[in-house]
């Protein structure tokens, strides 16, 4: 009889589990390299509204235009074909169709894929293999990596990680809260554009535009949750979490980005760190104001505990996550 209660309240509150269950199947499997990696799938569909509808010989105000229906059109095809899946797992039998909201919101997080990239780096700079580390860093940033040293890869890795966390980790489990499989699958199908579309150079200035400002307004509360769980998560671990604050307050607004600042300042005081400075963009060299104070020289031993910081935000909220889905199941 026992167990006959315990399968019970799991069906009527299964959706509740959704977090826990799509967060341990990340730690398990990760995010597979494949192309037919449902992100993968939403890179060829925003491929293919983009040839259909960008014109290098459309003024500046018809690449905007059609950069905004784009962004329509993409969210509009997600929508319909995770409906169908979702409709067609329901036809099979509702525990199908349970597990496909728990692989919606899985493939819409990133925190191992985020790790193993952070830790991938720091092993190669501990073994003295900078070369192999800077191919490596190269993969997840956009800068150019040939000439940067340890304390330079380890900034940009750190950087990386932390402004990551909003739309790889807090941001789908934000718009999961709000709108279920389907509202992180549609958050991440906006992130994907800008980071297809939202580039500010001479094809994407106008067309990508629409995609890049959505983008910003998504993460406007996210990057504000992922501030305060980064304080907490400095608390829970020992560091300064009262630097946290400090810094977090007083250089979030620095950053280029109306979002970036908010993951990035926080981890910087926490870490004791200085993070923004020189970068370079196909041999462009640009300059970002810094974040933190230099008090620790940077170090491989800073990633680590940057991914610390993500792994125990991440768990916190999938906690938030947990609490609110089950109170608004009760």
């Amino acid at each position: 009889m026992e167990h006959l209660a315990i399968f019970h309240w799991f069906s009527k509150y299964n959706f509740v589990c959704i977090p826990v269950l799509a967060f341990l199947l990340d730690l398990i499997i990760g995010d597979p390299n494949s192309k037919y990696h449902p992100v993968a799938i939403i890179g060829r569909i925003i491929s293919f509204f983009e040839a259909v509808l960008y014109k290098d010989t459309d003024n500046d105000t018809k690449k905007l235009w059609y950069g905004g229906i784009a962004v329509g059109l993409i969210l509009i095809s997600v929508y319909i074909i995770v409906s169908l899946l979702l409709w067609l797992g329901g036809v099979v039998d509702e525990w199908v169709y349970y597990a496909f909201e728990v692989v919606i919101l899985y493939i819409a997080i990133s925190p191992r894929s985020l790790a193993g990239a952070g830790f991938t780096i720091s092993q190669l700079i501990k073994q003295g293999n900078i070369v192999d580390a800077r191919k490596r860093l190269s993969w997840i940033v956009g800068r150019d990596t040939e000439d940067l040293d340890e304390s330079e890869i380890t900034r940009a890795t750190v950087e990386t990680i932390a402004e990551n966390t909003v739309d790889g980790i807090i941001a789908p489990f934000f718009f999961f809260i709000i709108g279920g499989p389907m509202g992180a699958i549609l958050y991440r199908t906006a992130n994907t554009m800008d980071s297809m579309l939202g580039y500010k150079n001479q094809k994407y200035l106008y067309f990508g535009r629409v995609a890049a400002r959505f983008d910003d307004i998504l993460n406007w509360i996210p990057a504000r949750i992922t501030f305060v769980l980064f304080v907490i998560s400095a608390f829970f671990l020992r560091f300064d979490a009262k630097k946290a604050i400090e810094i977090g307050l007083r250089d979030a607004k620095k950053h280029p980005s109306p979002n970036g600042g908010y993951a990035e300042a926080p981890v910087a005081g926490a870490l004791h760190i200085r993070l923004g400075g020189y970068n370079q963009y196909f041999k462009k060299m640009t300059f970002r104001e810094y974040m933190g104070d230099p008090i620790e020289k940077l170090n491989r031993n800073h990633i680590t505990r940057t991914i610390y910081m993500m792994y125990v935000t991440t768990i916190l909220m999938v906690i938030i996550s947990t609490v609110i889905t089950y109170g608004m199941n009760v």
